[in-house]
């Protein structure tokens, strides 16, 4: 198995400062991007939809807010046969403790098709305790994924003036990572993701995108 090449410190030191230039550029230029999405105009959600979770059958969209003006939502691909290793992968690597999204006014959620019971038999097993809510009966999910370029899941934004909400934002794919703590912190590691559309020296291991992730208890000892 290869290695990076071995170098003085001196040597280090100075592709480090190369290096840290490109990267200065590009926190200016994520910067640069956020500040086009914090731009962009609202759209008013009018339908009525009707969420479920463990302790209320009757919520509504603004209440999932619960009385923040900022709401996250997670589109989780969950449904009664199937727990997408994917959204599972999402789903660990989200924060124990929202104290400091809600000091920023702000609520995160997930919704998922799958009824209430489904949902949480799959938090339990997994260990989350982040909130779940249940979309079933209803055309969320269609409306706020299937409805974007055909996609399955994805994290939508939305702000609210006192009960009218607004959608901001929406992104899939891997528009998603940017809230993944394991592929951010792999991309700083010299083998990286590990996956075969990464531009990576020869010899590095590599696997076809995602075929090494599974759900956190079906990992080997």
């Amino acid at each position: 198995m290869n290695y990076p090449a071995i170098v003085s410190r001196a040597d280090w030191q100075r592709q480090r400062d190369e290096l840290l230039l490109a990267e200065k550029e590009l926190t200016r230029s994520r910067d640069a991007l956020n500040a086009r999405r914090r731009q962009l105009p609202m759209t008013e959600i009018k339908g009525d939809y009707v969420f479920a979770s463990a302790t209320r059958s009757d919520l509504r969209l603004v209440d999932l807010f619960e009385g923040r003006e900022q709401l996250i939502v997670y589109h989780n691909m969950l449904t009664a046969d199937h727990i997408c290793p994917g959204c599972s992968f999402f789903s660990d690597n989200l924060m124990n403790n929202f104290a400091h999204l809600h000091a920023r006014d702000t609520t995160f959620v997930m919704a998922a098709r799958a009824e209430v019971p489904r949902i949480e038999a799959v938090k339990a097993r997994m260990g989350w305790t982040f909130p779940w809510v249940s979309c079933a009966g209803t055309t969320f999910h269609e409306d706020f994924v299937t409805a974007q370029d055909n996609a399955h899941f994805g994290l939508s934004v939305f702000i609210r003036q006192a009960d009218r909400v607004f959608q901001t934002w929406f992104t899939s794919g891997r528009g998603v990572e940017s809230a993944s703590n394991t592929f951010n912190l792999l991309d700083l590691t010299p083998r990286g993701r590990q996956e075969t559309w990464e531009k990576s020296p020869e010899g590095w291991p590599q696997d076809p995108p995602y075929s090494w992730s599974r759900l956190h208890d079906e990992y080997p000892a």
